[in-house]
């Protein structure tokens, strides 16, 4: 008898705690934000992600009222960062700023993921599409895809390419160009962008594929030789550089992107609020014309549509790190 009326408690009393959450989730996103948000940035600072995270963070603060602090936790492809934001509180006031590789690639590259890329986050908005930049050391005797294929077949197994780390869209695209090219080169992951840039400038590594927005100083500076761009189109950033598809790689295409993503669990009407927002910021002159200048494209597509997308980028890049045998124990 005893045991029978425990049971009861204990199902009156998750009756209960469910009814109370669900009475809350209203109240809460009424007064939501009422504190500061952290935007969690998987990777380290000065690189795309983190680029355009502080751009868009700005804007919000303004249109929030309230502070929305970047918060940089690289590691592991970007999985320890997102992997913080999965196991966050569904309240609104911790998201990350996703990528191709944290929410598409990492889940085919990796042997054991910490987080699911669908089920354990509310997607927002997809925030812009990112070509990546075929560039070289200006020591390198290439000025052409052509002339980059030819070197390498004629020095197998010299030619090193830098990357901001394993797992990322810039290590894909790499393995990718080597698959479909037939060349042979040795992938250097790096903590991050920046560090993998230097080294590229320096002779360390030969070559990268790099996000357009963390290079394109660089090579409007003349310090890297941009070749080509991994999209199938033209940047309107670097309109004179054409594709590797262009360029004797027929159907190559590597393009990375960036979103905001909270919490499974998050209340709708929380994220309908920050997509708003979001999607605000992005319309708002100075923030369009900075993304554009960099080589991004802002999008601001609704929840559904970013949730579609990162199903579909999970079946194309598990593709992609099959053929290439490219793998993260």
């Amino acid at each position: 008898m005893a045991q029978r009326w425990i049971a009861r408690g204990k199902l009156l009393g998750g009756a209960l705690l469910i009814g109370f959450l669900l009475a809350a989730t209203p109240a809460l996103a009424q007064t939501w934000p009422n504190r500061p948000l952290r935007l969690v940035v998987p990777f380290p600072a000065a690189g795309t992600t983190d680029i355009i995270a502080r751009e868009v963070a700005a804007e919000l603060t303004k249109s929030l009222g309230q502070q929305v602090v970047v918060d940089n936790r690289p590691g592991a492809g970007g999985n320890v960062g997102s992997d913080i934001v999965a196991k966050s509180a569904p309240d609104g006031y911790t998201i990350v700023m996703g990528t191709v590789g944290t929410h598409a690639i990492n889940t085919s590259l990796y042997a054991k993921m910490p987080y699911d890329p669908v089920k354990d986050f509310a997607p927002v908005t997809l925030v812009a599409a990112v070509p990546n930049v075929l560039e070289v050391n200006n020591a390198l005797p290439v000025k052409s895809v052509k002339d980059l294929i030819a070197y390498a077949k004629a020095n197998p197994g010299k030619l090193n390419f830098a990357s901001s780390g394993n797992g990322t869209s810039l290590h894909l695209s790499g393995e990718l160009f080597k698959t479909m090219a037939g060349v042979d080169m040795l992938h250097i992951p790096y903590k991050g962008s920046a560090p993998a840039i230097t080294d590229v400038i320096s002779g360390q590594a030969q070559l990268i594929f790099d996000n357009l927005p963390s290079s394109i100083a660089f090579i409007r500076s003349g310090q890297l030789r941009a070749i080509a761009v991994t999209t199938l189109k033209r940047s309107p950033a670097l309109p004179d550089i054409p594709t590797i598809d262009e360029s004797g790689v027929p159907g190559f295409e590597a393009t990375s992107w960036i979103g905001v993503l909270a919490p499974a669990g998050t209340p709708r009407e929380i994220v309908n609020r920050l997509h708003d927002e979001i999607v605000k910021a992005l319309n708002t002159p100075a923030l369009k014309k900075s993304l554009q200048a960099q080589g991004a494209e802002p999008v601001g597509d609704t929840p559904e549509q970013f949730a579609e997308h990162i199903r579909n980028e999970i079946a194309k890049w598990a593709k992609v790190v099959k053929q290439s045998g490219a793998h993260v124990d």
